[in-house]
This record gives C-alpha cells, structure tokens and sequence, in this order.
C-alpha cells in the first residue's frame, strides 16, 4: 500500500480514469446507496486535485469527508464525488467562493456557502460542501474541524482530511450500505 495520503488519493484518480466508462445519465445526487456515484456521470473525468489545489491556494480551511478522505486513509473503493466540511463561519465564505470559481465553479455570492449543504460542481470534480449546521444526527461535528489531519504534497500541496476514527463515526451514522461496507473497510485498516 502507498504510504503517502496524497500519492493514494493521485493512484485512485488514475484508475478511475483509466477505466472506460460511458454516460448513464446519472448526476451525483442519484447516487445508488450501495455501488455509490463511482456508478455516476460523475466518476468521468474525476479529478478532484483542481479543487485541493484552489482551497489551499485560497487559505480556506476545509476537509476532506466522504470517501475521498476513505482513499486518502487506504481504502480501496473508488469515488466520483469529493465531500468537504468547513467551518461555517461567515468571514471565511468569501475565500471559498473565490476558490471553488477559480477551480472553474460557477461564480457564486459567498453567503450562499452559508447554508448546511451545498452541491457544487467544478472543473474535474462535484460534490457537497457542508457546514456543521447539517443535521449529523449525534456527532459533534465541529470536532471533525479540530481533529482532521494534513498531507502535505511533494509541491508543497495541503489537504486537510477526516481523520479515521471521526470518518468511520461518519458512516456508521450515514448507514447506507456502502457506508457500512467502508466503515468496515476502514476499520480493518485501522
């Protein structure tokens, strides 16, 4: 297994670009709760490095979730959507505005990222950008803020991410099959 979080996350994209996939006209959010959005339009082309890139530029502090942040920990399973949870907090919603348009979102006024979910789509990558205001069920949330981890980039590159034990806290509460199978997954490479 590759050591580096970043380097998974980079082999993981190749294969799913290297496999040959044809349209099926399904969008991120008809995701099937089993297979998840690998089996969408959104898995062509996936590439979610753009964004990464365009957040760390623009100082903004979000995480990694979902199972781009299972890949970054080893798993296996491959994606087409990229998560991110952020603070929040009003100041900071300029920052990721200008970010998610310079990785050739829509141009977007910053408040509306003040909502607990937003669906996005950007060069190379969709997906949903929340708040800890999005009903988690019991989990604390802001925590996740706290405890996430950083890889750093031979370029120089930072990617925050969920750290093992709050992403698998994450989908044992999700409990779609998929989530379970990952969580399961993910507590093996614990």
């Amino acid at each position: 297994m590759i050591d580096d979080p970043l380097e998974r996350l980079r082999a993981a994209v190749h294969r799913t670009q290297e496999t040959h996939r044809t349209s099926t006209g399904l969008g991120h959010e008809d995701a099937d709760d089993d297979v998840g959005t690998i089996g969408t339009d959104g898995a062509i082309g996936f590439d979610p490095f753009p964004l990464l890139e365009a957040l760390h530029r623009h100082g903004v502090r979000a995480v990694v979730i979902g199972q781009v942040a299972g890949i970054m920990h080893g798993s296996e399973e491959l994606t087409g959507d990229l998560d991110l949870l952020w603070d929040g907090n009003p100041a900071n919603a300029p920052a990721l505005a200008k970010a998610f348009a310079s990785a050739g979102g829509p141009p977007v006024e910053p408040e509306s990222f003040l909502r607990p979910k937003v669906p996005f789509t950007v060069r190379g990558a969709g997906g949903d950008c929340c708040t800890p205001a999005l009903p988690w069920g019991d989990l604390h949330v802001p925590g996740f803020l706290d405890r996430a981890l950083t890889a750093t980039g031979r370029d120089g590159l930072q990617v925050r991410y969920a750290c093992l034990d709050d992403l698998i806290l994450m989908r044992r509460a999700l409990g779609r099959p998929k989530d379970l199978r990952r969580a399961a997954e993910l507590e093996r490479l614990r």
